[in-house]
Parts: structure tokens; sequence; C-alpha cells
């Protein structure tokens, strides 16, 4: 792929203060970037191609602007790691959490995100985790700026007492418990720990 057409792809992705920086980020770390649908199970994806010593990222093209850059630099993360300390790190390990601090950090600007999305941001970099939807706080930022899909709403934003319908099953939202939500299931009765930024479909 040339410079000009990762440029004319990522435009259309990533917010526009940073499409300039995740050129310079393939320009510096060469890999094979591709788009990819809308995985359920991962948001990106890097591997390495010993046979041809390619590395290859992909990353899903249904993300929104801000969580489709932090995937993309939270993979070239990876490849800069494991291309500085080998691959016998673990993917998640201290070597990646401190690239991916500093390949991110000339991003984290308002410049570039919304306030919402900074501040938690910041707080998910204390620490990052293998995805930034295991973080309550960074994915309710980052989901707040989705395009929901009709029929569904986040349950974060349901009042309590709300019945919806989750894989199925009927529930009532109940208290919430720091990062999730007790909820119970109306047909049985049981009591069950939802995350806040589940996408659910109220009921009627």
């Amino acid at each position: 792929m040339e410079q000009a057409s990762l440029y004319n792809l990522l435009k259309n992705h990533v917010p526009q203060n940073a499409v300039h920086y995740c050129v310079d980020l393939w320009q510096k770390y060469p890999f094979r970037f591709r788009l990819a649908g809308n995985r359920r199970t991962k948001f990106g994806d890097y591997r390495f191609e010993r046979a041809t010593g390619i590395h290859i990222i992909t990353v899903n093209s249904s993300l929104n602007p801000y969580a489709f850059l932090i995937t993309f630099v939270h993979e070239v993360a990876h490849l800069v790691a494991f291309d500085t300390h080998g691959h016998h790190i673990k993917p998640h390990g201290k070597e990646w959490k401190i690239t991916f601090r500093r390949l991110f950090q000339p991003l984290l600007s308002d410049l570039i995100f919304p306030g919402d999305v900074l501040v938690a941001l910041k707080h998910y970099f204390i620490n990052p985790k293998a995805s930034s939807y295991s973080d309550p706080k960074l994915a309710l930022a980052l989901q707040a700026h989705d395009r929901m899909p009709e029929g569904k709403d986040s349950l974060a934003g349901l009042p309590r007492g709300t019945r919806f319908k989750l894989n199925g099953r009927v529930f009532e939202k109940g208290l919430k418990r720091r990062t999730r939500v007790m909820c119970i299931e109306v047909k049985t009765g049981r009591n069950y720990l939802v995350s806040l930024s589940a996408l659910v479909e109220r009921c009627a």
C-alpha cells in the first residue's frame, strides 16, 4: 500500500488531526494494513508472518473514529513491542503497556478526542488493559459516540426499573454496582450483574 492510499483510507476512519500521525507510524514501522468486518470477538489484530517477514494489522471498519484510532495504535504497539523485545514477551505485558503509552502520548489532546473520551483515556493509560472496552469508563465514553443500532439502548441510559431484553431473556434494571448493574431476570427471579455498557432492547 502506498502512503497516499493509506492516508485516503485512514481519513475516513480516524479523527482528521490524527491521520498524519498514523501514517507516520506506518512509515516508521512498516506493516500491511487491512480493514476487517464487524468482528464480535475482537476489534483489531496483529500477526507476524515468519515465512515472509511481513507484519499484518487489521482493524474493524465499523468502529467509530475514536475507537478505531485507539485500536490502530494498540495493534502497532504489539508490532513495536514484539520487534523490540522478541516474541517471547506476553502480548499485553509490561513491554506492550509501556510501548502503547509512548506511542499514544502525542494523541492525548482535545484537538483529537472529545472531553469525555479524553478524560477516560487518561485514566485508562494508568494501566492499559488488553481491550479498551475492558475499561468500563472508557467503554461508556466511546459507546456514546457510536451510532446506536436500531432498536438498541445502552443499559447505562435506562432508568432503574426498566425491563429489557438481553440474549433473548427479559431483565429488570436494578441498582448500580460500580461498573455493572444488578438486574433481575423476570422469568426466574435470579439476580445478574450486567455491564453498564451492554447494548439491550427495551421492552415495550
